[in-house]
């Protein structure tokens, strides 16, 4: 039963009808009243697994029928998919008016036809999660007749999602070995609010020390990215902040910050701004030259071609926008090696400092975890039998969570804890109740359901920052219509690198096994073996990352007799090309390749679970490469028929009229970290170092 529940100040008068442990008495349990001669019958399985189970009223000594989901109560039998809009939230399976196919269909009874209770509006209700359950109570019994009344909680407005991003009907074919809990610790709400609150402060060292050594602000999203370039190799216990890696200088953070030295190299549209960007960095570069420790070779070489040019456009007021241009990249050409000589200790030591604070707060953040245990960790055993792949499970047993608070305004789900709000819409905090109810194994009243819900928005909301559309493109998605296709055409019913929030499968990889788990996650990719099924991999537009799935990929298809198959959505970067694209191209079992153009197709935004309708998508600004990697039984049971692949590369074009399109979404990243600065085309002479768009390790 749901262990989260209207705040009784919220409800409606009814003292005399009661439900037992936060909630209806369950199906199975006897009725309160002494006076019942037997004990009801059970509802059908399909019924409560919509959350519905039956009650006892002690005023009206009979039962009723409350669902723990809905909050609704009805004195009838619920009839499947008319009154559920958890499990069937588009009413597609609801069933027709006059009565169910098992006749359990009864009219409305008169006493509930002429007391009908007033309607809540989904805005004003509250709902907590209980840090303990309850006990029921009830008053005492006088023999006094009741008057009729009906049941007490609030019948809130039903909810149904415009539309559904995801199919969680689709039912898994991959195969691994059966994995015994892992010694995690798991998610609790005060450990995570110091885990956010020490992410926040590393940020801001970061923004400081680039601030005060380099002069620059941090390249945009840099720091999301050290993360997951950092998790790559990382060795470390705390599931976000790095603290084992080797080395200990991170090569994202340190391309990402040279590039931006002396000056950050924006896009150039006009005229009067190349000339002021050339300007700036001339200047920038010798006064750098001039303020580190630099060899007399350097100091003269970065002196002369700053002063040429300043002279040069103190002289020349009739240039074009295409000779700043060129000006400005043959600067760069000349000073670039000398600027970077100069800067690089201090840069390493941005680099390191940053990784040394993260590792010291990891180690706080697990002491503190470890203190609010009954137990310590114990040691997994590895298991031997081949199973389905099912969800994380953790052998460390959670303790009692505190309350964490939930209200809804309009179409958004609040919740709270010690004044810190995250926020995810209805539809999306529907699909966690359903991953929640088919994946979680330790908590089936629903105690915990807030608080780990509260877990999760936050490590995404670290992972990705705060700012306005900060990381939205790290966790992109494909299209429903290419997810559709992938199943139909190629059996893919598992994906490689997605969230609870963004899958579109019940049945995922994802970057954390302590939060995501409960979800349906089945873990990080990286360490995720099957031994067969066919998949689907998207993954974060990280070029470490990137370079370690393919290794990945090799090893698995190498080890494995059984069908393989893994179908690979990656960024068409040629110029430089990326190694993962290389590598794969180049592999014995690549066995079909599919070019999508540019601005021909498009991605889910990373931001769905919070952002509006007509946001949801955008053009992609790059091709996109999709290749099928499989070995010999997967490519003889799912080959890449010439029908299928170009069925696929349809599905992936976006419909003519569709608004919820945008083409201002995050930009995708070049293939190199280093900002890919000089553009032959006239529109954009300049691009910089952008966002990746794409999903979680």
């Amino acid at each position: 039963m749901c262990g989260y529940r209207v705040d009784e100040s919220k409800m409606a008068s009814d003292p005399a009808s009661v439900k037992g442990d936060d909630g209806p008495a369950s199906s199975q349990a006897p009725p309160l009243s002494p006076n019942t001669p037997a004990k009801p019958p059970e509802l059908p399985d399909e019924l409560v697994q919509a959350g519905w189970s039956k009650c006892w009223s002690r005023r009206e000594n009979r039962p009723y029928y409350f669902n723990r989901f809905t909050n609704q109560s009805l004195w009838e039998v619920p009839v499947l998919g008319q009154h559920d809009v958890i499990s069937d939230p588009l009413g597609l399976n609801a069933a027709p008016a006059e009565g169910d196919a098992n006749g359990r269909k009864r009219r409305m009874s008169e006493e509930q036809s002429s007391n009908k209770r007033p309607k809540v509006e989904p805005s004003t209700q509250t709902l907590t999660s209980p840090s303990t359950p309850s006990t029921p109570t009830a008053p005492a019994t006088t023999g006094v007749p009741a008057t009729p009344a009906t049941p007490s909680t609030p019948t809130p407005a039903p909810y149904k999602p415009a539309v559904i991003y995801w199919d969680l009907d689709v039912q898994t074919n991959a195969v691994i070995k059966e994995r015994p809990p892992l010694p995690l610790l798991p998610p609790h709400p005060e450990i995570e609010l110091q885990r956010a609150q020490l992410v926040t402060k590393l940020r801001q060292h970061y923004h400081e020390l680039c601030l005060q050594r380099e002069g620059i602000d941090p390249p945009r999203e840099s720091f999301n990215r050290w993360l997951l370039e950092r998790k790559v190799i990382d060795k470390g216990l705390d599931p976000l902040l790095p603290s084992e890696c080797d080395p200990p200088i991170s090569p994202s953070m340190f391309r990402e910050v040279m590039g931006d030295i002396p000056i950050r190299l924006a896009r150039i549209k006009y005229k009067e701004e190349a000339r002021k960007l050339l300007f700036k960095y001339a200047e920038a570069a010798k006064k750098m030259i001039d303020s580190r420790n630099a060899s007399p070779e350097s100091r003269k070489v970065v002196k002369w071609n700053a002063e040429d040019t300043m002279n040069w456009l103190r002289r020349d007021h009739s240039a074009s926008k295409e000779d700043y241009m060129e000006r400005l990249e043959h600067l760069r050409l000349q000073c670039g090696p000398h600027v970077a000589a100069v800067a690089k200790d201090s840069v390493e030591g941005i680099c390191s400092k940053i990784y040394q604070l993260s590792a010291d707060y990891s180690r706080r953040l697990r002491q503190t975890h470890l203190g609010l245990l009954q137990t310590p960790p114990p040691t997994p055993v590895p298991g031997a039998r081949l199973v389905y792949c099912y969800p994380l499970r953790l052998s460390v047993p959670s303790p009692v969570l505190p309350r964490v608070e939930l209200h809804f305004e309009n179409d958004v789900a609040c919740l709270r804890f010690k004044g810190e709000m995250v926020k995810v819409n209805r539809g999306h905090f529907s699909k966690l109740e359903l991953l929640y109810r088919y994946s979680c194994v330790d908590d089936p009243r629903f105690e915990k359901f807030l608080s780990r819900v509260w877990c999760l928005l936050k490590r995404y909301q670290m992972m990705f920052g705060s700012g306005t559309h900060e990381g939205t493109g790290l966790q992109g998605a494909l299209p429903v219509s290419v997810f559709e296709v992938l199943h139909r055409q190629f059996g893919v019913s598992f994906e490689c690198f997605a969230s609870p929030l963004n899958s579109y499968f019940k049945q995922f990889c994802s970057a954390f096994s302590d939060t995501d788990g409960f979800f349906g996650s089945r873990g990080p990719f990286l360490s995720f073996t099957p031994a067969s099924g066919s998949f689907e991999a998207n993954p974060p537009f990280c070029e470490e990352l990137m370079d370690a799935m393919v290794s990945h990929f090799e090893e698995l298809l190498s080890s494995s007799s059984e069908p393989l198959s893994f179908v690979v959505f990656v960024p068409d970067w040629r110029d430089p090309e990326t190694p993962a694209l290389t590598r794969m191209e180049s592999s014995r079992f690549l066995r079909e390749q599919l070019h999508v153009p540019p601005f021909e197709h498009e991605y889910r935004s990373g931001s769905q679970h919070t952002c509006k309708r007509e946001d949801m998508s955008y053009r992609a600004v790059h091709g996109t490469a999709v290749l099928f990697l499989q070995n010999d039984a997967g490519f003889a049971k799912w080959p890449p028929t010439p029908d299928g692949v170009a069925e696929l590369g349809s599905a992936f074009k976006p419909p003519k009229t569709n608004s919820s399109t945008s083409t201002s979404g995050p930009a995708p990243p070049g293939p190199d970290s280093t900002p890919k600065y000089l553009d032959k085309t006239p529109e954009a002479s300049f691009i910089p170092l952008s966002l990746s768009h794409n999903h979680l390790l």
